[in-house]
């Protein structure tokens, strides 16, 4: 009795998620020629590609260390989550990637800034190598409008 209540909940739940919709969000001007998204909408949920401190519109990287990078980074969070019609309080996870974990306590503050209350959950680490030799990556999972 118990598999079948089990295999039930499964296939209910397999069966809602085939019900929504996935829909890809391009920010225009951005990652042209490159195999991913901004972001992808499933039901209320918006799951952001990892974005790199770039100037909007180039493929250069904000100058003047971590601190910039970080900022810019957030400043292209922000620009794909209000083009999706959402907002960076509506944030629930970061993941945050540094090419130097020493690079951390700068991150921090400027990250910080941009979650003044409530905090969305979060992890970092440090990675050998990030795209474009960035010194930050941050990907976000967010509640789509409101």
């Amino acid at each position: 009795m118990r598999t079948v209540v089990l295999l039930c909940a499964v296939l209910a739940v397999a069966g809602s998620a085939a019900a929504q919709q996935r829909d890809v969000i391009q920010l225009p001007g951005s990652l042209e020629g490159l195999p991913f998204s901004s972001a992808v909408r499933v039901g209320e949920i918006l799951y952001l590609s990892g974005q790199i401190g770039l100037l909007p519109g180039t493929r250069e990287l904000a100058p003047g260390g971590i601190e910039a990078e970080t900022r810019q980074t957030m400043e292209n969070i922000k620009a794909v989550l209000e083009y999706a019609g959402s907002s960076m309080d509506r944030v629930v996870k970061c993941t945050v990637f540094l090419r130097n974990i020493d690079d951390y306590d700068a991150m921090n503050r400027v990250y910080a800034g941009f979650f003044s209350e409530n905090p969305p959950a979060r992890s970092a680490l440090a990675a050998s190598g990030l795209a474009l030799g960035a010194a930050v990556e941050i990907e976000c999972i967010a509640l789509a409008g409101g």
